[in-house]
C-alpha cells in the first residue's frame, strides 16, 4: 500500500483552474433540528469532500450566479472562507492521480492497460 501526501492549498491564498475536480476541506454548522431548517446553530464540522470548482456558477434551484465557488455531487455551492455560504471552503487540494500512473483520469481503450499495469 502507498501512502499518498496531498498537499492543502488555503482557499483564501489561490483557486484552483475553472472545472477541476478537488477535495475540499468545508466548515460549517450542522442545522440543529429544533429549529428553523434553515438555521445553522448545531455542531461545528470540518470536514473533507470532492467537488468541482467554478469560476462561474448558476445555482439550478434559486438561480443564484456565484462566482469562484465549489460545488459537491449533491449540487451544494460553497464560498471560500468567509463567504456568504453556510459552509465554506478553508483549503483545497488536488485529487492524486491513478495507482500506477501519472493521470487522474482515464479514458476509453486506454483503460484496460493502465488497469493491467496497476494490478500486476
Amino acid at each position: 500500500m502507498h501512502t499518498v501526501a496531498v498537499e492543502w492549498v488555503p482557499a483564501l491564498d489561490r483557486l484552483p483552474k475553472d472545472s477541476d475536480c478537488v477535495l475540499g476541506a468545508i466548515t460549517g454548522r450542522y442545522p440543529d433540528g429544533h429549529e428553523d431548517p434553515g438555521s445553522r446553530t448545531g455542531e461545528q464540522f470540518w470536514l473533507v469532500l470532492p467537488m468541482y470548482f467554478h469560476s462561474r456558477h448558476v445555482d439550478e434551484e434559486t438561480g443564484a450566479l456565484f462566482h469562484d465557488c465549489f460545488v459537491d455531487s449533491d449540487r451544494v455551492v460553497r464560498l471560500p472562507y468567509g463567504g456568504a455560504t453556510p459552509e465554506q471552503i478553508t483549503h483545497w487540494a488536488e485529487l492524486p492521480v491513478l495507482p500506477g500512473t501519472t493521470e487522474r483520469q482515464i479514458l476509453g481503450d486506454d483503460v484496460s492497460s493502465a488497469l493491467r499495469t496497476a494490478l500486476s
